[in-house]
C-alpha cells in the first residue's frame, strides 16, 4: 500500500517542539504513515526530540527545505551563497536525525523570486555548482537534496520537470521533488511529465489544484498515481497545504482564503480519498 503523509504546514508555522508534540499523535491517529517537517529556521524544532517522538508513535519523516527571503543558490552574491549552503546542511543534519531519506523543496531561490534569465544554460551550471557540495554533504549521510520545481508565479528558474531534469543533469545526490499543485500550472500532459522522470523522482507532494484536500478538484488522480507507479516511484505521497498565517512564504504561495472547512478537513479527506484510490 502506498504511504501517505501529510506537512504540519497545514496547520502550523514555524514548526516547533509544542505543535510537532500537539500535531503528532493526531496524524498517527487519523492513519498516516508519516509526518513532513519543514524546517524554516534550524533549531525552531529539536530534532533529537522530535526523532523520539516519531519513534515513539510509529510515524515515518520527510523533512522539507524553506527558501524564504534571502536564501539564495543562482545569481547571488558570495556571502548569500554560502549561507543558503549553510542552512542546507543544518536540513541534512535535521533530516538524519529523524530518519527521513530526503530534503525536498526549492533547492535554487527563495520563494517569489522572479527574474528575467538571458542565459539559462548558464544559471543552470551555476546552480550545480553552488549546490554539490550540498549534495555532497547530503549523499555521504545517506540523504537525496529532492529540488522542486515551482510554478512561474514563484520563480522564474525551474518551473517544469524538464528544465529540472536539465538542470540536475550530472549532478549526483539528488532527485526531482514533484508538487502535483505546481504540475497543474506547468505541465500540458502531468503523467507524460511524470513518465520523463521516471527514475529521478525522490519525494512527491499532493493536493487539489487550489491547495486544498486532493480528490476535491479536477485533477485525475488516478492517472497520476498509475504514472508514479509505473515511473518507479516507492516513497509517500505526502499532502501539503497551508494556513494563511505561514510565516515565511503565504504571500509568495497566495493562500487568502480557506482552502476546507477546517484545517484538519484537507488532511482528514485528503487521506480518505488517497486510501480510497489503493482500495
Amino acid at each position: 500500500m502506498t504511504r501517505i503523509g501529510v506537512n504540519t504546514w497545514v496547520w502550523a508555522s514555524p514548526l516547533d517542539d509544542e505543535a510537532l508534540a500537539r500535531l503528532a499523535p493526531r496524524v498517527r491517529d487519523w492513519g498516516f504513515d508519516a509526518i513532513e517537517l519543514p524546517v524554516e529556521s534550524p533549531g525552531d524544532w529539536d530534532a533529537a526530540r522530535a526523532a523520539g517522538l516519531l519513534e515513539r508513535l510509529g510515524l515515518a519523516a520527510t523533512v522539507v527545505l524553506v527558501m524564504g527571503p534571502g536564501r539564495e543558490l543562482v545569481a547571488a552574491p558570495a556571502a548569500t551563497v554560502a549561507a543558503t549552503q549553510d542552512y542546507l546542511r543544518a536540513v541534512v543534519d535535521a533530516a538524519v536525525a529523524v530518519g527521513s531519506p530526503v530534503i525536498a523543496g526549492p533547492a535554487y531561490a527563495s520563494v517569489g523570486r522572479t527574474w528575467r534569465i538571458e542565459d539559462r544554460a548558464a544559471a543552470y551550471a551555476e546552480l550545480r555548482a553552488n549546490l554539490r557540495p550540498v549534495a555532497e554533504y547530503a549523499a555521504e549521510r545517506g540523504v537525496t537534496v529532492a529540488v522542486e520545481p515551482l510554478n512561474r508565479y514563484e520563480t522564474s528558474l525551474l518551473n517544469t520537470v524538464d528544465q529540472a531534469l536539465e538542470a540536475l543533469d550530472g549532478l549526483p545526490g539528488t532527485g526531482l521533488a514533484l508538487d502535483v499543485y505546481h504540475m497543474n500550472i506547468e505541465e500540458t500532459d502531468l503523467p507524460a511529465a511524470i513518465a520523463r522522470a521516471a527514475g529521478r523522482i525522490a519525494h512527491v507532494q499532493v493536493s487539489a489544484n487550489d491547495r486544498g484536500a486532493p480528490g476535491r478538484d479536477h485533477l485525475d488522480w488516478p492517472a497520476l498515481l498509475a504514472a508514479l507507479g509505473d515511473a518507479g516511484y516507492a516513497g509517500p505521497l505526502v499532502i501539503e497545504s497551508f494556513t494563511a498565517h505561514n510565516a515565511t512564504i503565504a504571500t509568495a504561495a497566495s493562500i487568502w482564503r480557506p482552502l476546507a472547512p477546517t484545517q484538519d478537513d484537507i488532511a482528514v479527506d485528503g487521506l480518505a480519498y488517497l486510501r480510497s484510490l489503493h482500495a
